[in-house]
């Protein structure tokens, strides 16, 4: 199933995505209280889940998808994770090593890092140009939505506690406009790079969640983002140093993770900071991978003042 989180009317609901339309989860619902939105249905588990199928089978009342407007499938997650360099040929891209060998999957641990929940926009929303860099990148990625409790699990059963996949679109900010001026430091290059993904609406997300039983393989995956209709990045899931069990396993023994919580995990080669070709004001960004559709956001203007501390 398709389900998707929506606005109408002011009001935000969440509803089955069909090709007729889309069904409203609240309203059609039969069996006392509905779930209001796709966190709720991952809390309620399997036996919700059934009750959805058979109601996208059975409900005629239907809205019309250009009567709504897509959100982010989980507008505000628990945790937002994401993975640095877990393609190979993004890391020799960027000039990078992160740990990598011949066998990093044997010889290394998934690099994780957070962001917080106002990271995430959803479909068609703009994204805002932040007040502390001049350039901005984009990094497709394969989202991974958590369904249930997960702690300290093996990787052989960790695709149990994935309730969906998504498709994010991971912006960064490759300059920093405060470093300007400032007394270097140890650890100046790591936090500058983890300050670039913090910005408001740098996460856009959507358009739906796909339930994992009709992802066959979640390592297998076509996965394409254009620019202006010009392709920068195409690569396969399967390409993946860390795929989608080791990662959830990993994290699990970091910390809880929990119902609604989001797993990006990872760019592959193509992005701006190897070309130089960055984002620019309006610039449209669709991120396309199998199954999962295509997320399509615009970059908006620059700020006409950006912030400078130490100025």
């Amino acid at each position: 199933m398709k389900l998707v989180t929506f606005s109408k009317d002011k009001t935000i609901s969440c509803g089955i995505l069909t090709d007729r339309g889309i069904i409203d989860i609240p309203g059609a619902w039969q069996w006392g209280k509905p779930p209001r939105s796709i966190k709720e249905i991952l809390n309620r588990s399997e036996s919700c889940l059934a009750k959805l199928a058979e109601m996208s089978q059975s409900t005629q009342i239907l809205t019309p998808k250009d009567e709504v407007k897509l959100l982010a499938p989980i507008p505000r997650p628990p945790k937002v994770l994401a993975l640095a360099g877990n393609y190979s040929e993004h890391i020799a891209e960027a000039g990078l090593t992160l740990g990598l060998s011949d066998s990093p999957r044997h010889t290394t641990v998934p690099r994780p890092f957070l962001m917080p929940a106002t990271v995430v926009i959803g479909p068609d929303d703009e994204i805002p140009w932040p007040a502390y860099s001049n350039k901005i990148d984009y990094e497709i990625e394969l989202a991974v939505i958590i369904s249930k409790k997960a702690k300290c699990i093996k990787p052989d059963e960790a695709l149990d506690y994935v309730g969906g996949y998504t498709i994010c679109n991971d912006i960064s900010a490759r300059s920093l406009t405060f470093a300007k001026g400032r007394a270097e430091r140890p650890w100046d290059e790591f936090y500058d790079w983890l300050n670039g993904k913090w910005a408001d609406g740098f996460l856009p997300m959507g358009p739906y969640l796909l339930t994992p039983d009709e992802i066959a393989d979640p390592q297998n995956l076509e996965m394409s983002l254009n620019i202006n209709g010009q392709v920068r990045q195409k690569a396969n899931t399967s390409q993946m140093i860390y795929p989608v069990a080791d990662i959830v396993s990993f994290l699990s023994y970091l910390m809880t993770l929990e119902p609604g919580d989001i797993i990006a995990t990872g760019t592959p080669a193509g992005v701006a900071i190897a070309s130089g070709k960055f984002l620019q004001p309006g610039d449209c960004i669709e991120c396309s991978i199998q199954r999962l559709g295509t997320l399509t956001n615009t970059l908006g203007p620059k700020p006409k003042k950006f912030y400078q501390p130490l100025a």
